[in-house]
Order: structure tokens, then C-alpha cells, then sequence
């Protein structure tokens, strides 16, 4: 993937960190997560939840992106699994968290799980002026001119 629309991605990410997460293979609808994004990491991002919850077993899995003022969207291919470092758990820990699992971080129902990314397609959005004039008036838009698009590794 391009590094311009890695960064744009990550970028953007940052500002909305919510994603809808399933497991492949399963019959349960996605749902809302909030991902703890660490600029050190490579390929991975994490989030805390019930392991009763129907992610919190982990196992194969597909995320969908569409950030804050729809800049983004992307569909995250990897592998979910329970982060074992303390550490990490603590470094990412904080009181919005705190705010959903109330019994606090030594709650052994709460799990947090390690996305580890695969792959990934991304589209980014920018119209611009040319191509929202275009948009409006009914005029055919040429590839490239409503944004980017990216399949590989973010």
C-alpha cells in the first residue's frame, strides 16, 4: 500500500478510533468498538471487552472504518487474540475505559484483544473543488478525483 494513504489512514483513524468488528465465519452482526491505537505499533491495534462478548473469544476477523467526516473507509483484515502483556493492558488503559468495565482493569471478565492486521483495503475521500462542482452539476468524475484507493497492509 502506498505510504501516502497508509498515513492518511492512520491519520484519520486517530480522530475517529471506532470500528465495526465481526468474526469471519460466524452469524453474528459487527459491531461498535473503540480501538486503542498505539503510533508505535505496527499493524495492530486493540480493544478491551467481555470475553463473554461475541468477539471476546477472538479467532479470524474483519473490521469496517468509515471515519469522522467520511474521509476514510477501510475493510481491516486479521486476527483477533487476547493480549497476555500487562503492560500494554495498562499503557492503554484509562477512565474512558474505566467508564465501561466499572470493576477495573483486575476484572477478570474483561479481556482486551490484539487485531492483528492482515490486510486491508482503503479508500480515501477528497473531492476537492473541481470534483464536488462535478458532483453537484452531474458531471462524470474520473478515477482519482474523488480520492485513492489501496489494497495491502496499513
Amino acid at each position: 500500500m502506498d505510504k501516502d494513504i497508509r498515513e492518511h489512514f492512520w491519520k484519520a483513524f486517530q480522530t475517529s478510533p471506532f470500528i465495526m468488528m465481526s468474526l469471519q465465519g460466524g452469524h453474528a452482526h459487527a459491531e461498535p468498538m473503540t480501538a486503542q491505537l498505539d503510533k508505535d505499533a505496527h499493524h495492530a491495534i486493540w480493544f478491551f471487552t467481555k470475553r463473554d462478548n461475541r468477539i471476546g473469544g477472538g479467532g479470524k476477523a474483519m473490521g469496517q472504518v468509515m471515519t469522522r467526516g467520511h474521509e476514510v473507509f477501510a475493510c481491516i483484515d486479521g486476527t483477533l487474540v487476547e493480549e497476555t502483556d500487562t503492560a500494554v493492558r495498562d499503557k492503554h488503559w484509562n477512565n474512558a475505559v474505566e467508564a465501561w468495565f466499572p470493576g477495573g482493569k483486575a476484572d477478570a471478565s474483561v479481556v482486551m484483544l490484539r487485531f492483528e492486521i492482515e490486510d486491508a483495503e482503503v479508500w480515501t475521500s477528497e473531492m476537492g473543488l473541481k470534483g464536488a462542482f462535478k458532483l453537484l452539476t452531474g458531471k462524470p468524475i474520473k478515477q482519482g478525483e474523488a480520492g485513492e484507493h489501496a489494497l495491502g497492509a496499513v
